[in-house]
């Protein structure tokens, strides 16, 4: 990968990306000023980000993968799904509430989060390594906004914008990974009483575990790993559903509970 922001660049940007944020407005996609950004620019950009998050004392909590459908891949034309990474303030309690006037145009995914209790290091990470380092598993929905208007970007903004992460809410009931089938592993998602969406863990990836080895495979190219105890969330075994004030959402999983939230 090539670079072609200066750090002074990727300092700008990364205040401009991060107050939309904070601040909850939209702005134009970052390609539109540079054109010709890498994605290592990009994930320069979101680092910083980061950065900027621990610097006020703000604690990283786990990371997430985006773009994790083979069918999402080919239609974005791109070959590897893109990561980002949760902070503390991120995080709202199982049935909690969702503040969208913190929001810009939230949607949500449901997702199988994994903890590690070793830490794994690419490049040449695999599920099977994944599953050997995996303490439990336990169901998570994300809530994803991004910054830019109308919904409307490309890849290296996406990944400029820390993939769209906003918000995440967890489950309370855990399981061993070798007792679930996490290809077959089925979600419903209801939304104010009503199906709006079904899925398996296959769709993320063709098994979710997939899904960090390729983290710590993307880490492994910045010289970073996912150290024990990391709290990972795999990517949306459902489409992305809109949700706005007054929404109540509910998601079922197969013998792992259900995972709850609403929105004002």
């Amino acid at each position: 990968m090539s670079k072609t922001l200066s750090r002074e660049q990727v300092l700008a940007l990364a205040e401009h990306v991060e107050n939309a944020e904070l601040q909850a407005h939209d702005i134009t996609k970052v390609t539109n000023d540079y054109p010709d950004m890498t994605f290592e620019d990009a994930y320069d950009v979101q680092w910083e980000i980061r950065r900027r998050k621990e610097e006020r004392g703000n604690k990283i909590v786990g990371m997430k993968m985006g773009l994790t459908s083979w069918a999402k891949m080919a239609q974005m034309g791109v070959e590897t799904p893109i990561y980002g990474f949760l902070a503390d303030y991120f995080s709202v309690p199982d049935g909690g509430v969702v503040n969208t006037q913190e929001l810009i145009h939230p949607k949500i995914e449901a997702e199988i989060a994994f903890v590690t209790k070793a830490p794994l290091k690419g490049p040449g990470c695999h599920i099977g390594q994944v599953l050997a380092a995996t303490d439990f598993v336990i169901p998570a929905v994300e809530v994803i906004d991004s910054r830019y208007e109308n919904f409307k970007f490309d890849l290296v903004s996406v990944v400029a914008d820390n993939a769209s992460s906003t918000r995440f809410i967890t489950g309370g009931q855990m399981a061993d990974v070798a007792d679930v089938d996490l290809k077959t592993l089925g979600v419903v998602v209801e939304k104010n009483g009503e199906v709006v969406d079904v899925g398996a863990g296959a769709a993320v990836l063709g098994h979710p575990a997939s899904s960090v080895a390729m983290l710590a495979n993307l880490l492994a190219e910045r010289g970073e790993h996912i150290p024990a105890g990391t709290f990972i969330m795999t990517g949306g075994i459902t489409a992305a559903i809109t949700v706005e004030p007054g929404d109540n959402i509910t998601v079922r999983y197969q013998g792992l509970g259900t995972v709850t939230g609403r929105f004002i």
